[in-house]
């Protein structure tokens, strides 16, 4: 139940920069970013021989060293900035001891909180050192006010909602909790929800939840459209969205009391991290103030140029199917300067639309291949001419010349879009934040200054934060012969603040008497003071970080003998058509879960399922946004029992009595913490994350009681889970599903990659797509390690297939069962019954798993 908030409080909300590496930590600080955010590696005694170690952090190409993060954490400090370090990944249970380890060194470090994924360490953190705070992770799944209240139950202050919320759904969560509220404002968009996508995970052995994401997002997919191909022109990478830009949108967060707006790209170089932060710092400040937005079209113009896939507010400004998803390429395009309109002996003609100039990077983008061969063509512009022959097509025509070799015109037509990839005079704008000898951006202070004569005048600074020192001069103040001290000497000199990170924002005196000080004096007072207030700021928090691992063990370990409460194997199906039902019926199994992609259907066939005296349940969303909450009454008045795919409907149905609550895999359920502190909140039973292989899911069940788990053993992989739907975007006219004509429920949809593979798309009852793995998942050679570690509880899932299908499946799941025939027969036989052969995908169990022993209980 989401607890009655407090009125939340306006505050000018943080900017927040991402950090890869020490230019772009320079470039956020004198851009005037408020915080920033970066990972940081494991401490050299955590890593292995070969130099390898846990990392908990989702950019693992980048992030400062361990031992170096007390200096960063005094430095940044000094300059008025926090720091937010990245633990946004799933923590394995092997992998807790030296979790722990890292959160003390962090805490002792004097980080300002910890942005955190999994729940289990939310709160493990929390235990280890309740003074420094706990950020939930977009990675959290968080897109409702009840999403927002789960993290606060494992520790959390404040939450990074989903990139997909609106702007009115932001208000909404705001209006509905008084937790800290972020959100990105700028950067990549994944076209899957963060932290429930798995394409890394079944394509390429990795983990988008571990920071390895494989970006199986930026691939081209052919579309197929009831079992036939379907020409979509120039749009080829189907799931490749644009660059979020909500720099117009900084009034309306303002407003509605958002606490931080992020920029994302700690991948970005210096450039990026500079220009953007400096863009959204004057937005804040100006909507702050009251004051109009006065971006200028070179600034947006530098925005776009730095890295941009096609920048828009894109969800923020409510759901438009038909922009956030172009499709014609992946890649960065920057600025399109013009289109190309003919060849000569040398050079290409272009139509400009913006200005073009020797050393500016271009690249022709092919407006009517449908496959493009190899890389595109482009290169840095040599010379600009007037388009030959003295008359223009148009005044803007010229002619574009490229050093020897560097183009080849045949594969260049007229009709291609061209862009400006690189223009090096955004350098030289950029130049004086990245190279700058004293600090850019200050923080401001207010100075007091008492001078009584014949007493010794003390200068006293005051911060944003209100912490303060004071200085007193050596020798008392005389009498002035001829000019005396007075309040603007003060301000003049006092104000020359350059060198330092502050500026005179507000001056106070007490003075008493004409008294005369040396300008030399004065000058040494304000030095001093300013040196003894950095210092005062550069000082780490002190704080109290204990280890509290083993006590947490201890605390979920099982009270009862592991295999005591084994039972017979259960086989559990869900089903997602009628038809497919009617199949499940026949073959009768321990449960059916109904998964249908609309409501209506839903009741009648929970009602089939009891009347045939078979254990019936619902599956609910993975995504509940404000306006969906009814959500959980319609299912609830389906007296079936639910299988919870949301956290925020999670934390929605404590204290409702009633139905069996199972928790599914997008609960991101990776260890033995996160585990039992969900299965206390009312869970029968949890489904393990995808993110676990066959071994570590057969441990966990060890950790947490064979009995509390229900694991997967066939199903197609929710590769994406994303808003954008491909529907309403390749298959309607329409924006959204109030005008698209929902051509989900009479057409079947797949994606088809590169090799070949189709992958079957549908649509939830929020009209969120989920792509499915084409081959599905059998744990056929894994089962009888499971049944060995006292699993018992197996889900069968099916997305696409037959009734016939779902009949074999189920027949030969439970000819294993029955012990009469072995799991390597189980998957070959499986592998007839489909149409695309099938794949171990996520249980995978790599060479070398076991250099980590498993985790002791105690």
């Amino acid at each position: 139940m989401v607890r009655v908030p407090s009125p939340r409080q306006r505050v000018k909300p943080e900017v927040m920069s991402p950090v890869g590496g020490f230019p772009q930590l320079k470039a956020a600080v004198e851009a005037g970013a408020d915080a920033v955010f970066f990972g940081v590696n494991p401490l050299q005694g955590d890593r292995r021989a070969d130099g390898t170690g846990a990392g908990f952090h989702a950019r693992a190409k980048v992030g400062f060293e361990a031992e170096a993060l007390p200096d960063i954490m005094r430095d940044l400090h000094g300059r008025g900035v926090m720091a937010f370090v990245t633990f946004n990944v799933l923590v394995f249970d092997r992998e807790l001891r030296d979790a722990e380890r890292q959160l003390i060194h962090l805490a002792e470090s004097g980080v300002d909180a910890l942005i955190v994924q999994d729940l289990g360490v939310a709160k493990l953190a929390r235990e280890i050192c309740p003074d420094l705070p706990i950020h939930g992770s977009t990675q959290m799944s968080i897109t409702s006010a009840e999403g927002a209240e789960l993290a606060r139950r494992f520790g959390a202050s404040r939450v990074v909602l989903g990139r997909e919320l609106s702007l009115q759904d932001i208000g909404r969560i705001a209006r509905a909790t008084d937790m800290e509220l972020e959100t990105f404002v700028h950067g990549a968009l994944c076209v899957s929800y963060s932290g429930q996508c798995f394409s890394s995970e079944a394509w390429g052995g990795r983990s988008a939840n571990r920071g390895q994401c494989a970006q199986a997002c930026r691939l081209p997919y052919e579309m197929i459209v009831d079992g036939e191909y379907r020409d979509l022109g120039d749009a080829r990478y189907l799931l490749s969205p644009g660059d979020l830009y909500a720099l117009h949108q900084v009034p309306e967060l303002v407003r509605i009391g958002v606490d931080c707006l992020k920029i994302e790209g700690r991948y970005k170089d210096a450039e990026f991290v500079a220009l953007t932060t400096a863009a959204y710092r004057k937005a804040v400040d100006e909507a702050w103030a009251d004051l109009p937005l006065s971006v200028t079209r070179q600034e947006e113009q530098d925005l776009e140029q730095v890295y941009s896939r096609g920048l828009g507010p894109h969800f923020m400004a409510g759901t438009n199917h038909q922009t956030v998803v172009r499709g014609r390429a992946p890649r960065h395009r920057g600025v399109r300067v013009g289109t190309v309109t003919g060849l000569t002996e040398r050079g290409v003609l272009v139509s400009l639309t913006e200005n073009v100039k020797p050393g500016d990077g271009l690249v022709f983008d092919p407006a009517n291949w449908r496959k493009p061969q190899g890389k595109e063509e482009g290169g840095f512009v040599y010379q600009v001419n007037d388009a030959p022959g003295g008359s223009r097509q148009a005044e803007s025509q010229v002619e574009l010349r490229f050093g020897r070799g560097a183009i080849d015109p045949s594969r260049i037509r007229v009709g291609d879009p061209v862009w400006r990839t690189q223009d090096p005079s955004l350098n030289a704008r950029v130049k004086p934040l990245l190279d700058a000898a004293d600090p850019v951006y200050t923080r401001p202070v207010s100075a007091h200054f008492v001078g009584h004569v014949g007493q010794v005048p003390t200068l006293t600074l005051t911060d944003e934060q209100g912490r303060s020192v004071t200085v007193s001069a050596e020798t008392p103040l005389s009498e002035a012969r001829n000019r005396a001290l007075d309040e603007a000497t003060l301000t003049e000199q006092l104000g020359k603040l350059g060198g330092t990170g502050f500026h005179l924002a507000e001056l106070t005196a007490d003075l008493r008497g004409a008294a005369f000080l040396p300008v030399s004096a004065l000058n040494a007072l304000r030095r001093e003071a300013a040196d003894q207030l950095t210092e005062v700021r550069r000082q780490l928090p002190e704080r109290r970080a204990a280890p509290h691992l083993q006590h947490s063990l201890a605390a979920v370990a099982p009270s009862h003998d592991l295999h005591s409460m084994v039972h017979e194997p259960k086989l559990h199906v869900l089903v997602r058509t009628p038809e497919q039902l009617d199949a499940a019926l026949e073959q009768r199994p321990d449960s059916i879960t109904l998964d249908y992609l609309e409501l209506y259907g839903l009741k009648p066939s929970v009602e089939r399922v009891k009347a045939a005296g078979i254990p019936v349940r619902v599956a609910s969303p993975r995504i509940l946004k404000p306006t969906e909450q009814n959500l959980q009454k319609f299912l609830l008045s389906l007296e079936a029992g639910i299988l919870v795919r949301s956290g925020g409907l999670l934390e929605g149905l404590q204290g409702v009595n009633g139905p069996q609550l199972i928790g599914d895999f997008s609960l991101n359920t990776a260890n033995v913490l996160t585990a039992r502190g969900l299965l206390d909140m009312g869970l029968t039973r949890l489904t393990p994350t995808h993110d676990l292989n066959a071994q570590q899911i057969a441990e966990l069940a060890g950790l947490v009681g064979p009995e509390r788990l229900e694991v997967i053993a066939y199903q197609h992989l929710p590769v994406f889970h994303t808003e954008h739907c491909v529907f309403c975007r390749f298959l309607s006219e329409g924006t959204d599903y109030t005008n698209c004509g929902h051509p989900c429920e009479s057409h079947r949809v797949a994606l088809r990659d590169e090799k070949g593979v189709s992958h079957p798309v549908m649509a939830d009852v929020g009209c969120r797509n989920t792509v499915f793995e084409g081959r599905p998942q059998v744990a056929g050679t894994h089962l009888q390690d499971w049944l060995g570690a006292g699993l018992r509880d197996f889900r069968l899932e099916f997305v696409h297939e037959t009734p016939e299908q779902v009949r074999e499946v189920i027949q030969t799941h439970r000819a294993f069962l029955n012990g009469e025939i072995s799991g390597v027969q189980l998957e070959a036989r499986l592998a007839q019954v489909t149409d695309q052969g099938v794949t171990e995908g996520s249980l995978f169990v790599p060479d070398g798993f076991d250099v980590l022993p498993p985790l002791p209980m105690l």
